[in-house]
């Protein structure tokens, strides 16, 4: 008998919650409503839960509720969390992992305090030092794993390279049939280019380039990041953050400047009628809620942090992600792929 995937959820964590979590929920369940491969703990205030839970009409023999008492508050530091997380919804739901309970964790809460508890919990896999958090991005070529997003401020070149091996696994359990193409961010495309430890960083991917892993492409620049050429981006946690708060940034500039282009005036109007369905695919592409879910990575197991402010359509595409995660094997795959350093570190 095949195991069940088990999906650990802080139902608790971030705004609205857990209104927009259980609402999220109904929409993954309705999505795989004859499946029965998976299971869902909802961690958190039962009566609150149950309550949500009615409201959805939610009666379903794959999700369970673990009553917990405590919840992270979007306040707490990570030093305080220490002493005060324990026996909290975010930290009930990571500790499954250790119970054997759980695949995997999610949770919309803090994010400093869910790295903390995390790496606590978890600990850090033997082979690697810091932990990155990946994200998802669209391109013109399907989707790009980039990291870090910022988990780290500062990088030395085995921690780029590490990334560079975990970001290539978790695009393989998303997208085994595609080959990951590996990039560093850097200031140009030239050799030449970029501080001493991005030089040296480059040459090392160079010489771990293989058909196996991921193959190496070289330096990105900014202004390429969308092109898809290539989907694994590997940068620290400073400007991979910088980079990401533009880009989100951008996005939203773009699609409220053509709303307000469109309905400026009757003829402008009217004109929707004509392209209705490549403006509708248009917004598709650029809905933030698609790309929901940024992963920790290096732990000794998979925990996504969800967007705190996302709505409940975004909840349900971090749930979703956290069922690839583990049907993709990412686990296995990035201890396979860390395999391939030895002797590089």
């Amino acid at each position: 008998m095949t195991k069940k995937i088990t999906i650990a959820i802080d139902a608790m964590g971030g705004e609205n919650s857990p209104k927009k979590n259980i609402e999220g929920l109904k929409f993954f369940l309705d999505k795989r409503k004859t499946q029965s491969d998976f299971v869902i703990n909802l961690y958190g205030d039962k009566n609150l839960i149950e309550n949500e839970l009615k409201k959805n009409n939610i009666t379903d023999n794959r999700v369970n509720i673990v009553h917990t008492k405590g919840v992270v508050s979007d306040e707490e530091t990570p030093l305080t969390a220490i002493k005060n997380s324990k026996n909290t919804s975010m930290w009930s739901s990571v500790k499954a992992q250790i119970d054997g309970s759980a695949d995997i964790s999610l949770s919309a809460g803090n994010t400093g305090v869910l790295l903390v508890i995390s790496r606590m919990i978890l600990k850090m896999m033997n082979e690697v030092n810091k932990p990155a958090l990946a994200g998802f991005w669209p391109s013109k070529k399907g989707m790009s794993v980039v990291l870090d997003l910022g988990a780290n401020i500062e990088c030395d070149e085995k921690n780029l390279i590490d990334f560079a091996e975990m970001g290539s696994a978790l695009y393989k359990s998303i997208f085994p049939d595609q080959k990951p193409r590996v990039a560093l961010l850097n200031i140009g495309s030239e050799e030449i280019k970029g501080t001493e430890i991005l030089k040296t960083t480059y040459l090392k991917l160079k010489r771990l380039s293989n058909d196996d892993n991921f193959i190496f492409n070289g330096y990105i620049e900014g202004n390429q990041l969308m092109e898809g050429d290539s989907n694994v981006i590997v940068t620290d946690g400073f400007t991979g953050n910088v980079a990401l708060k533009t880009a989100e940034g951008t996005a939203k500039f773009i699609t409220t400047s053509l709303k307000e282009a469109l309905t400026k005036s009757l003829l402008s109007k009217i004109s929707i009628l004509f392209s209705y369905f490549e403006l509708k695919k248009f917004k598709a592409k650029l809905d933030p809620s698609k790309y929901n879910g940024a992963i920790f990575l290096g732990l000794n197991g998979p925990v996504v942090k969800s967007h705190g402010s996302i709505d409940a359509k975004g909840f349900y595409y971090s749930i979703d992600l956290c069922y690839k995660i583990i049907k993709g094997n990412l686990m296995h795959q990035i201890k396979n792929n860390l395999q391939h350093l030895d002797g590089e570190n």
